[in-house]
C-alpha cells in the first residue's frame, strides 16, 4: 500500500501488513475510513453479543437446554413478510460458492450456476494478501474488468457474457481483522469486509441493474441479525443509497440460530434474502453447543445426514419459515467434487450430489449449493425437471411442525476408528494448508473448508472427553489417540511425498489439532488460533 494512503489516514487508525499489489485501490483512504466508522459505531454492541454469546454458552453447560424464546413469541405467531425481491434474486436454482480468488471468481461467475458466492470466510484463509486481493478481484468483476494468468500454464482466464448474480460473504463477528486498528483496536473482519466491498461496489452494482447482496454466517440470535440489520442502514445512508437496497442470506449454522429463523427473518425483513442450510458448521455447532453432553456423542460424520434426526428437522422448519415469510429457502452444500481418472468413483459421486439435491427440491428449497463448476449441471438438472418456476415459494409445507426435542435429535449410527482416523486426517490437512494460506481444500474426493475441519476436532474432542467406545479400537483414550495421531501423520508423509511434507506446515498443524483436540475445554473456533498464528506471519 502506498506512503499517501497510511499518512491520510483518520486520527486513531492503524494499517499494516505487506504490501499488496493493487492495494492502493482497495485501501483508499476513504474507505478506511469508512470502515473505520463502522467499526467505531458498531463495534462496541459486536463485543457486547460476543459476550452475550459466552455467557449462554455457560448456561448450556450447566444443564440448561435451548428452546424457542418465549420473549418472541409474536415475532413468530404474526402474519408479517419480508420486502419484496429484485428481479434478479427470484431464481437461485443453483448457487456455487468458493474463495474470493481471482481465478474461482472467474470460473464460478462463467460456471452457469444463478449465483456464486464469494467468500471471505470459511474457505478463504484470511491472510492480508488474501483479504486485499479478494477485494481487489470482486471489485474488478462487478466492473466485469477482471482477468487471470496461471503462472504455472500461461493459461488466460476472462468473464464470459452471461454471470452468475455475486453475493460476498463476510467473515463472522467473531473474527478480527489484526491488519486494521482503530483507536487501538482490531476491526471485526465482518465489517471489514462488508465495508470495503460496499464503499468499493454498491453504487456501481446498482447501475448495472443489480445490488449489494451478502450472505451471514454464524450468527447465533436475532439480536446479531438486527445488529446486521443497523449497519445496513448506517452504510446505505452514508452512501446515499436507498433503504432496502441490500439484500442478505443468512445461514443457519449454528444450533441456537435454528430456534430463532423466524425472528432473524423479522430484524432483517427490509433487507431479507431469506435462510439457507448451513450444514456443516451447524453439525459442527450442534457437537460444540452440547459438547459436555455424554449422550450428544454424534456418530461418525459421514452418517450425519441430511435425512436424518436433526438435521431433517432443522432443514423442514427452515423451509416452512422461509416460505411462510415470502422467501427464499436455501438448501445446502454438496461437498462432493468430481474424481478424475475414475470413471466409476466419479459416478458415485454425482449420484450421491444426485440424490442430495432431489431430497431438497422435493422437500421445497428453492435453490442448492454445489463447491466445484463440475456440479452445475447435475444441480441444475435435478432442479429444473423439478421446479419449473423461478422458485417454490408457494410450497408452505404446513404439514412441518418441528418440536424442540425433534431440533435436538441424535440420528442412529457408529463410532468407528476409520471414522476417528479420517477425522485426523483431514483435520491435520486442512490446518496445514489454512497455514499456508488456502482455505478451500479438495481431500478424499470431497472439497473440505474450515467448517468440516471444525467437525473434525470437534468429533475428536467429545470422543476424548467422553471416553467414547469406537467400533475396532475400544475406548479411546489419550494414548491410543497419540498413537493414532502418529500413525496417519506418518499416512499424510507417504500420501503427499516426503518433498512436500518438508516444504509444508505439517507439524505446527498436528500440534495445533492435537492442543484443541484434547484441551480441558472446548476451543470455540480453530480459526481463532489459527488466524494468530497466519496473522503473525502476514
Amino acid at each position: 500500500m502506498t506512503q499517501v494512503a497510511r499518512t491520510r489516514l483518520p486520527e486513531g487508525v492503524v494499517l499494516s501488513g505487506p504490501s499488496v499489489p493493487g492495494a492502493e485501490r482497495v485501501l483508499t483512504p476513504e474507505a478506511v475510513a469508512f470502515v473505520a466508522d463502522l467499526a467505531r459505531t458498531f463495534g462496541p454492541r459486536r463485543d457486547q453479543l460476543l459476550a452475550r454469546r459466552q455467557e449462554v454458552a455457560g448456561r448450556l453447560a450447566a444443564g440448561e437446554q435451548l428452546d424457542f424464546l418465549k420473549e418472541t413469541a409474536s415475532a413468530r405467531a404474526g402474519d408479517w413478510k419480508v420486502a419484496p425481491l429484485p428481479e434478479d434474486l427470484l431464481d437461485r436454482r443453483v448457487e456455487i460458492t468458493g474463495p474470493a480468488e481471482a481465478k474461482m471468481v472467474i470460473n464460478a461467475l462463467n460456471s452457469g450456476a444463478s449465483v456464486f458466492m464469494a467468500d471471505f470466510e470459511d474457505s478463504l484463509a484470511p491472510t492480508w494478501v488474501n483479504v486485499v486481493e479478494g477485494q481487489r478481484a470482486l471489485g474488478e468483476a462487478v466492473r466485469r474488468t477482471l482477468t487471470f494468468t496461471a503462472p504455472e500454464t500461461g493459461k488466460q482466464y476472462r468473464l464470459g457474457e452471461k454471470l452468475a448474480v455475486l453475493f460476498v460473504r463476510p467473515r463472522g463477528w467473531h473474527l478480527p481483522e489484526e491488519h486494521l486498528l482503530v483507536d487501538g483496536k482490531p476491526v471485526p473482519g465482518a465489517l471489514f469486509d462488508f465495508g470495503l466491498f460496499f464503499f468499493h461496489n454498491a453504487h456501481e452494482q446498482l447501475k448495472r441493474g443489480t445490488g449489494p447482496y451478502f450472505y451471514l454466517p454464524k450468527m447465533e440470535s436475532h439480536l446479531e441479525a438486527r445488529l446486521w440489520n443497523d449497519v445496513f442502514h448506517h452504510a446505505q445512508g452514508a452512501l446515499g443509497i436507498a433503504r432496502g437496497s441490500i439484500k442478505a442470506t443468512v445461514l443457519i449454522e449454528t444450533l441456537p440460530a435454528a430456534f430463532e429463523m423466524d425472528e432473524i427473518l423479522y430484524e432483517l425483513r427490509e433487507h431479507s434474502a431469506g435462510l439457507n442450510c448451513g450444514r456443516w458448521d451447524y453439525i459442527f455447532s450442534f457437537i460444540k453447543k452440547q459438547a459436555l453432553r455424554a449422550d450428544a456423542v454424534l456418530p461418525d460424520r459421514g452418517q450425519v445426514t441430511m435425512d436424518k434426526g436433526f438435521l431433517r428437522a432443522y432443514s423442514q422448519l427452515l423451509i416452512r419459515t422461509c416460505h411462510r415469510r415470502g422467501v427464499h429457502a436455501m438448501g445446502g452444500m454438496a461437498a462432493f467434487i468430481p474424481v478424475k481418472g475414475d470413471e466409476a468413483a466419479n459416478a458415485a459421486a454425482l449420484e450421491k450430489v444426485r440424490a442430495d439435491k432431489l431430497r431438497e427440491v422435493k422437500d421445497g428449497h428453492d435453490g442448492t449449493w454445489v463447491a466445484h463448476p463440475g456440479l452445475v449441471p447435475v444441480a441444475r438438472e435435478v432442479f429444473d425437471a423439478h421446479m419449473p418456476g423461478k422458485n417454490q415459494l408457494h410450497v408452505l409445507r404446513e404439514d412441518v411442525h418441528v418440536t424442540r426435542e425433534e431440533l435436538l435429535r441424535i440420528p442412529r449410527g457408529t463410532r468407528t476408528e476409520a471414522g476417528l482416523r479420517q477425522n485426523v486426517r483431514v483435520g491435520i490437512q486442512y490446518i496445514e494448508a489454512w497455514l499456508r494460506g488456502q482455505g478451500c481444500v479438495p481431500l478424499y474426493q470431497l472439497m473440505e473448508d474450515a467448517a468440516t475441519a471444525e467437525i473434525s476436532r470437534a468429533q475428536v474432542w467429545q470422543q476424548l472427553h467422553h471416553g467414547a467406545t469406537l467400533e475396532g479400537l475400544g475406548t479411546l483414550t489419550r494414548e491410543a489417540f497419540d498413537r493414532v495421531v502418529a500413525e496417519e501423520l506418518a499416512r499424510i508423509r507417504e500420501e503427499v511425498g516426503a518433498e512436500r511434507f518438508a516444504r509444508g506446515r505439517f507439524d505446527e498443524a498436528r500440534e495445533l489439532f492435537v492442543r484443541l483436540a484434547t484441551a480441558p475445554t472446548f476451543e470455540e473456533f480453530l480459526t481463532l488460533p489459527a488466524y494468530r498464528q497466519l496473522a503473525a506471519g502476514a
